[in-house]
């Protein structure tokens, strides 16, 4: 699958594979708008979004004129976004450990490091980074799910419910980037 003339596209992988920088430059190079789904089902204070009103920010994007030709989103919010997204295909960022790991500790000490606000106010915290807990540091989550997320997107291709465009590297990334149809 080579992604071509679709439109309506969700970028997913592990937390640090660099889900929104492609999928920015996906819907840049498209000339469609980008939605980060971080932003639709994450409230102030790292509190979740109630999942109605999450899907419906979905579906406002989704329905907008400037999205009428299509449009990107990023973010692995498959159980919560229910039926609120129509994809044509699924850019899926399978890159290695050993990719994504020291992404995600410089993304995310850059962060903290600048104070550098996410969506609605939220920022990454010193403590965090501390916690053993995988639900409250990004770092431990990247590591603990990346097998998880491997396994979800091999399902999702095995179904055969929607086109899965598997990038196992950046430079297939960018290569594909390139010429997306």
């Amino acid at each position: 699958m080579n992604g071509t003339g679709a439109r309506r596209i969700k970028v997913v992988g592990n937390t640090g594979a660099g889900k929104t920088t492609f999928a920015r430059a996906l819907a840049a190079r498209l000339g469609v708008p980008h939605l980060e789904l971080d932003a639709a089902f994450w409230g102030p204070g790292w509190q979740l979004v109630d999942e109605a009103d999450g899907q419906a920010t979905v579906r406002r994007f989704v329905s907008a004129p400037d999205a009428a030709d299509g449009w990107v989103v990023d973010g692995n919010w498959n159980r919560r976004i229910g039926d609120a997204l129509p994809v044509e295909l699924v850019v899926w960022l399978d890159y290695p450990r050993r990719v994504v790991m020291p992404r995600v500790i410089r993304r995310t000490l850059g962060r903290v490091v600048l104070r550098r606000e996410l969506w609605h106010g939220n920022r990454e915290r010193w403590r965090s980074l501390l916690r053993r807990e995988p639900e409250e540091n990004i770092v431990r989550w990247a590591w603990t799910e990346h097998d998880a997320y491997r396994d979800r997107y091999l399902d999702l291709m095995a179904q055969g419910t929607v086109p899965v465009l598997r990038l196992t590297s950046p430079r297939a990334a960018r290569r594909w980037l390139a010429d997306p149809h």
